[in-house]
């Protein structure tokens, strides 16, 4: 299978490209190359690689900075994927088309609405929770409206090796090695209540192949691990996993305007689409976290 990747080079971009080759696709990979908000720019491309399949994961990945700059994170998540969209279905043979979105779309939930289905109405309180769920309208319409084969998908938070450290399990890790390289003695952190449902990146990557294999156009998947863990937990099992005698401190919690205290998902429509289920324990994806910036030189 001929396959296109945008934002191929990021984080789980460069995962799903391995995986793919791994499996015997032809993969083509754009990033900084091919601007999705340049309209011109997606078609050219598109037309030149011929795709049956298109990873769209180019986009604004950080919730926090959204807030810094809302019409830019709409311009790349919303824009960019009508201009994804848009050139897929001029091509002679549409391909199958995966737009990733964010389980940030549900918002703030209630105990009682845990664990969250694709059925729940979105709820988005940042810029970039909006931007995503334009991002579904407009891939609802390249469905409905133009016929073109196109899922979207929620992953719940994804963590693993290669991930920048502006995410908190990637952050937490790093710093941990580099308590471990001067001696310090203290692990500081903000907010540790969050709750948050985690799965290796290498988990989500084959569910998104699976995804364009198997799954059903027009629907809406969640890639999820169905629990929720702390991040005051994460960080303490990070300590322990690590070896280094460090006393964990929380600062003092700074709050965005509109936090989302947690999300666990339900993985039962992708599971019974696909066959497929998380494999890799949290145990091990937080151990080779910390063996990726082991093996990084010193910040």
């Amino acid at each position: 299978m001929r396959a296109l990747v945008t934002g191929g080079h990021g984080f789980v971009g460069s995962w799903l490209a391995d995986h793919l080759r791994a499996a015997g696709d032809d993969v083509v990979v754009t990033g900084e190359d091919v601007d999705v908000t340049d309209a011109v720019a997606v078609r050219s491309s598109l037309a030149e690689i011929e795709p049956e399949a298109v990873y769209h994961l180019a986009g604004w990945a950080h919730v926090g900075t959204s807030w810094d700059d809302p019409p830019g994170a709409f311009r790349v998540n919303a824009a960019g994927t009508v201009h994804v969209l848009d050139a897929a279905r001029r091509l002679a043979h549409p391909p199958r088309v995966l737009v990733v979105s964010s389980a940030e779309v549900y918002g703030p939930v209630r105990p009682e609405d845990l664990p969250l289905t694709e059925d729940r109405e979105p709820v988005p309180v940042s810029p970039y929770s909006a931007s995503k769920v334009a991002a579904e309208v407009a891939a609802r319409q390249a469905h409905l409206g133009w016929h073109l084969p196109v899922m979207v998908v929620r992953p719940f938070n994804h963590i693993g090796p290669r991930q920048s450290p502006t995410f908190v399990v990637s952050a937490l890790a790093r710093r941990i090695v580099e308590a471990e390289r001067t001696g310090a003695a203290v692990l500081e952190m903000g907010n540790p209540a969050p709750r948050r449902d985690l799965t290796d990146v290498r988990d989500v990557v084959r569910a998104y192949r699976l995804l364009i294999e198997r799954g059903r156009p027009g629907e809406t998947y969640n890639v999820c691990s169905g629990e929720d863990v702390m991040i005051g937990d994460l960080a303490r099992r990070l300590i322990e996993l690590s070896g280094v005698a460090l006393e964990l401190k929380t600062g003092a919690v700074e709050f965005r305007p509109a936090d989302v205290p947690v999300l666990r998902g339900d993985g039962t429509k992708l599971r019974d689409a696909t066959g497929w289920r998380p494999e890799i324990a949290l145990d091990d994806t937080l151990l080779d976290v910390l063996a990726y910036w082991r093996g990084q030189p010193p910040a």
